[in-house]
């Protein structure tokens, strides 16, 4: 399975991680389908952490409205890893609850930013390539 991502929805995450840095960054990919991500919903990370992220309950009941308010669907949760490489911490395969979805981390710690797109279900964890699209 290859997931893509449009360069808009890339370019919010991307911006929005850049912003937060030190402080890990987090939303919801949002798209028409679980395999195809087209809009950033933005979240705040109220743990204000360096190394690990809670989302904010009330905007994830926002983002489920507007998700089905626009035919939409979560995709995935996304988060960043200012310092450390794309791939899940073990703190993110012991917090990842929902195997249905996709969990995105995007890395700032390497010159060029590096999104990958794991499945997690029972610890065990599945790498998904992404791809940026128009």
């Amino acid at each position: 399975m290859t997931i893509t991502i449009t360069r808009d929805a890339y370019n919010s995450i991307l911006a929005q991680a850049r912003q937060d840095a030190p402080v890990e960054s987090c939303g919801y990919l949002l798209g028409t389908d679980k395999e195809n991500a087209t809009e950033n919903y933005a979240m705040t990370n109220i743990d204000h952490s360096e190394e690990h992220f809670s989302l904010d309950p009330k905007e994830q009941f926002a983002a489920i409205k507007y998700a089905r308010q626009n035919g939409l669907k979560v995709v995935g949760n996304w988060h960043s890893h200012p310092a450390s490489p794309s791939r899940p911490s073990q703190e993110d395969i012991r917090l990842a609850y929902d195997p249905s979805i996709l969990y995105f981390i995007l890395s700032l710690a390497a010159e060029e930013p590096v999104l990958n797109a794991f499945r997690i279900q029972q610890g065990e964890v599945e790498k998904f390539p992404v791809i940026i699209i128009k």
